[in-house]
């Protein structure tokens, strides 16, 4: 009786178990998030060699163009725009979530950030954004791979039908996974459930 509650000599500690696994995965899906970006530059880069030397980039409502740059500064800007800004906003947030001081606004927010469930709350919504932004690598590639086709036409047009067709796609996307993500935190265990967890454990 005198032991009760008392860890074994090498029983591992639930909560540090739990903290290495969510960093384990934290750092699985950060490197598949490394890879998207690698093939999203080798697609840029690779898809880019058919387009002319001055490549139509800006275009009008009607999808004739209206602005034009060089090849090299076309792929240089893109590059930054489809593979950097991306990483450099996921970088920003993943380190601006796990500073202790962070706010967040959530629902619950009081239950969702206090102590005991802090870190599961910061690898949820690190998680969450991460899909997002691999979400808009691939839509921004999308809209590269229309420029290129835009340009093989003479003169350089893109095509409305299929811009518009990849906003709405991109744009249900992201309400879906606003819509999901407020889900998951405006549903709050109820207090039988807790203390239901509590005797299981």
């Amino acid at each position: 009786m005198a032991h009760r509650g008392r860890r074994s000599v090498g029983q591992p500690d639930p909560s540090r178990l739990k903290a290495f696994v969510a960093l384990s995965h934290g750092g699985k899906a950060l490197a598949g998030f490394a890879l998207l970006l690698a093939c999203a530059a080798a697609f840029v880069w690779l898809t880019a060699l058919s387009l002319p030397a001055v490549v139509a980039s800006h275009f009008e409502g009607d999808g004739y163009a209206n602005g034009f740059m060089s090849r090299g500064a076309y792929v240089g800007f893109t590059l930054a725009f489809v593979v950097g800004l991306p990483a450099l906003l996921l970088l920003l947030s993943h380190f601006a979530f796990g500073r202790p001081g962070a706010r967040i606004n959530l629902p619950n927010r009081e239950y969702w950030l206090s102590p005991e469930r802090r870190d599961e709350t910061v690898s949820t919504l690190r998680g969450g954004l991460r899909q997002f932004m691999a979400m808009l690598v691939v839509f921004l590639c999308y809209v590269h791979w229309l420029v290129v086709r835009a340009n093989r036409t003479s003169p350089p047009r893109l095509s409305t039908p299929w811009m518009i067709g990849g906003l709405v796609a991109f744009g249900a996307f992201a309400l879906v996974w606003t819509r999901r993500l407020l889900r998951r935190f405006r549903a709050r265990p109820s207090s039988q459930g807790q203390e239901r967890a509590r005797s299981d454990g």
